[in-house]
């Protein structure tokens, strides 16, 4: 019984206090006790990632190069974070995004529109880092040389491309859909203007093999996914052209969900900007972003993606 384990019986009779009264406070004393052990915490403490930290990509470019590029930078982040990394591939780019808003990815590179896409999907959401490119990132606008299309330098000349039959890369690329359908918009040309429907050959890589092959007369596309093509090698140059380079934009970076702490996600910045060029297998990975360096970023950054989105309907509200 309650009253034998709390005090012996003759120490109990020398109290005037009622036993039932001792045996409430008791029950209380007990309950007060275990509730700070137990007590859950509070909405605004902060918790330590614990776990395997997954990232992923938008694919934006060939699968097999995507998958030998991201391996290292898993394995990079792995040394310099201190945490088990893992890079987990996806073949669509809504695909980045719902994985992200279900918490399958903890940290993706997106484009900028799929950016903004998953941080309004993921309440707490932050754009932490880009490249030093990403803040005055451009797309070009490619053409079959015998369409008898001539490279010109002003957003106007677009004009040209109304009565052509144009693909763009994936329907949710910032730099192979969206900002070249705005600076289209801004020419005058609409999606109805063009030669039959617009294609969406789903990667960067895909628009210069669809232009090239003249399956379509003009494509756009990430203007570095282009430079290396071109510095690789791999581009016929006597089947395709660059016709126009866009004014710039910001675009790519890398978004984390709000469950990886404040502490981690400065680490995973400090580890980005701390890639060295010197060292053969940081440069490997700098060289595979296009980059010399990683910048920090912000949300703010990514307003005017988020407005031209809204604007073409590839953001809802």
């Amino acid at each position: 019984m309650i009253k034998s384990l709390l005090y012996p019986t003759p120490v109990l009779e020398k109290f005037s206090m009622p036993r039932p009264l001792l045996v409430i406070l008791f029950a209380l004393f007990i309950a007060a006790c275990g509730s700070s052990s137990d007590e859950e915490p509070s909405e605004d403490q902060t918790q330590e990632f614990d776990g395997e930290l997954v990232i992923g990509a938008i694919p934006d470019q060939d699968p097999e190069i995507l998958a030998r590029n991201y391996e290292l930078v898993a394995d990079y982040l792995a040394e310099e974070v201190g945490v088990d990394v893992r890079f987990e591939p996806v073949t669509e780019y809504d695909a980045a995004v719902t994985a992200f808003r279900v918490g399958d990815l903890d940290l993706v590179w997106f484009g900028g529109l799929t950016g903004v896409q998953a941080r309004l999907q993921v309440d707490g959401a932050n754009a932490i880092a880009q490249r030093d490119i990403d803040e005055e990132f451009t797309s070009v606008f490619i053409a079959g040389t015998d369409t008898g299309i001539e490279p010109f330098d002003d957003v106007a000349g677009l004009s040209v491309v109304a009565g052509r039959t144009l693909t763009f890369g994936s329907d949710s690329s910032t730099s192979g859909r969206l900002m070249p359908q705005s600076f289209l918009s801004e020419a005058g040309v609409t999606l109805e203007d063009l030669d039959g429907e617009s294609g969406f050959s789903g990667s960067h890589d895909a628009t210069i093999e669809l232009v090239e092959a003249g399956t379509f007369e003009v494509g756009a596309l990430n203007s570095q996914v282009w430079d290396a093509r071109v510095e690789e090698g791999t581009v016929d140059l006597d089947r395709v052209q660059v016709i126009f380079e866009t004014p710039t934009y910001f675009d790519y970076h890398w978004v984390a969900r709000p469950e990886i702490d404040a502490d981690l996600e400065t680490r995973i910045v400090a580890a980005l900007m701390a890639l060295d060029p010197s060292d053969p297998d940081e440069a490997t990975i700098l060289e595979f972003f296009g980059a010399e360096s990683f910048i920090e970023t912000s949300n703010e950054n990514y307003a005017s993606i988020e407005d031209v989105g809204r604007e073409i309907g590839s953001i809802d509200g």
